[in-house]
C-alpha cells in the first residue's frame, strides 16, 4: 500500500432510534439558532421534521427552517442559505436530508464563514480553508452519497454549467446520525439509484492502483458484494431492517476514507456524470448507471486483472474455460445485467437526454482524472456518451 495520513472528525450515531436517543445530547453546546435545512418536504410527510423539531425545541433551540435544497444543489442556493445565516444569527447548520441536502449544508457552512468568493477560491480550485466553518450536524433519510462522513460537496454552478465537488476535512459533520428506518418511505427508483451511487463509489476507488493485493481492494469487494445482495432485497421489500441497515452502512463505508487509504482512485465516471448533471439536471445515480457500463469496457484492458478479479470476486463468475479478457467482460456485463434488474436505466435517452447536440459541450467540459488505468480524452469522453445514446 502507498502512504497516507487519515483522518475522521464525525461522530456517527448508527440503529434504530439514534436521533430520539442522541440528537439532544448532540446538538449541546452549539449554539442557540439552528438552521433547519431540508429539500422538497417529504420530511414533514413522514414524521421525521415533527421528531426533530420536537427534540430541539426541547434543547432550547430557536428553529430557522431552510426548506427547498434541490436535488444537484445549485450554488445558487448555497448564496441563499448563507444569507439565512447572516439574517439570523445562525450558530449551527443541522441538514435532513439525502446528499443533495448535506452538500448544499456543507457549501453553505463554508460561504457563511468567510466574505472571499467561495465558489472561485474554494469550489473552482483547491483552497486552503484557514477559517471555522459554520458547525454542521446532518440526519440522513435517503443513502447513497457518504456525504455524512467526509467534508465533501457537489455544487452546480447553473450560470457557469459547472458541477464539481471538493473535499474539505474542516467541513465533516461534528455528527451524523443513520437510522435506516428514516428510509423506509424512499421510493424504489430513488433506493435503486441512491445504491448504484455506493457501489459506483467503491468501483472507482477498486478500479485503480496499486493492485498488490492491499486490504483496500479487499475491503472494497465485500462491500461491492454486500450491496449487490441487499439492494433487490430494499427495492422489493422497503421495511427489511436488515438490507437498509446494511446499505446505510455500505454507503458510509464507501465514502469514509477507508477504502481509499492507499489507493490513486479513479472517479472518470463521476467526472462525466457531474456535467451530465450540469447540463441536463439528471439523477446522479441514474447517470453513472448509464455510463459505467460503456467505461469500463473502454479501460478494461488496461486493468486487466483487475477487471477480471472483479468477476470471480465480485459476481462469482468461474475463470475456468474463460481468457482474462473473457472473464474480465463477463464482469462488465454482469454490471450491466444488474443494472437493469433494479429498474436504472442504460442509455442516455432513457435517463432522458434526448439531446445529441449536448454531447460534445459534456464531453468538452469533463475535468480529465489521472487516478485511474488510463486518463481518457474529450474525443473518448464523446465516443462513451455516443454509445450510451
Amino acid at each position: 500500500m502507498e502512504s497516507f495520513v487519515y483522518e475522521n472528525a464525525t461522530r456517527v450515531y448508527f440503529g434504530r432510534g439514534c436521533v430520539g436517543a442522541s440528537l439532544e445530547e448532540a446538538v449541546r453546546g452549539l449554539g442557540k439558532t439552528v438552521l433547519l435545512a431540508y429539500g422538497g418536504g417529504s420530511i414533514k410527510k413522514n414524521g421525521i421534521y415533527g421528531e426533530v423539531t420536537g427534540i430541539l425545541k426541547k434543547a432550547g433551540k430557536e428553529i430557522v427552517d431552510f426548506p427547498g435544497i434541490m436535488p444537484n444543489p445549485t450554488w445558487r442556493k448555497v448564496q441563499e442559505g448563507k444569507r439565512a445565516v447572516k439574517e439570523h444569527g445562525v450558530d449551527f447548520i443541522l441538514g435532513v436530508g439525502g446528499g443533495s441536502v448535506m452538500d448544499c449544508c456543507k457549501a453553505i457552512s463554508m460561504a457563511a464563514a468567510t466574505e472571499r468568493d467561495v465558489w472561485e477560491e474554494y469550489w473552482i480550485r483547491k483552497g486552503v480553508v484557514d477559517f471555522e466553518p459554520v458547525p454542521v450536524g446532518l440526519i440522513v433519510t435517503v443513502v447513497g452519497t457518504g456525504s455524512e462522513v467526509n467534508g465533501e460537496g457537489v455544487i452546480t454552478n447553473e450560470e457557469q454549467k459547472i458541477k464539481t465537488s471538493r473535499n474539505y476535512p474542516r467541513c465533516n459533520a461534528r455528527f451524523a446520525m443513520l437510522d435506516p428506518v428514516y428510509t423506509y418511505t424512499v421510493s424504489p427508483q430513488q433506493t435503486a439509484a441512491g445504491g448504484f451511487d455506493m457501489l459506483s463509489h467503491v468501483m472507482e476507488t477498486y478500479f485503480s492502483g496499486p493492485d498488490d493485493g492491499n486490504i483496500s481492494d479487499a475491503v472494497s469487494e465485500a462491500l461491492m458484494r454486500t450491496i449487490i445482495r441487499n439492494l433487490p432485497v430494499a427495492i422489493r421489500e422497503p421495511e427489511n431492517y436488515e438490507a437498509r441497515s446494511n446499505l446505510m452502512w455500505a454507503s458510509s463505508m464507501a465514502e469514509i476514507g477507508i477504502i481509499k487509504l492507499g489507493k490513486r482512485c479513479d472517479f472518470e465516471a463521476h467526472m462525466i456524470e457531474h456535467q451530465m448533471g450540469a447540463f441536463t439536471d439528471c439523477n446522479h445515480g441514474m447517470g453513472l448507471a448509464v455510463i459505467h457500463p460503456a467505461y469500463y469496457r473502454r479501460i478494461c484492458r488496461d486493468g486487466l486483472a483487475k477487471f477480471a478479479a472483479f468477476a470471480e470476486r465480485v459476481w462469482e463468475i468461474p475463470a475456468q474455460g474463460k481468457t482474462q479478457e473473457e472473464l474480465a467482460l463477463a464482469g462488465i456485463d454482469a454490471l450491466e445485467a444488474f443494472i437493469r434488474s433494479i429498474g436504472l436505466p442504460a442509455t442516455l435517452r432513457e435517463l432522458g437526454i434526448t439531446d445529441r447536440s449536448l454531447l460534445k459541450p459534456i464531453a468538452d467540459s469533463c475535468l480529465i482524472n489521472e487516478g485511474g488505468y488510463r486518463a481518457l480524452t474529450h474525443g473518448e469522453i464523446l465516443e462513451i456518451l455516443e454509445e450510451c445514446y
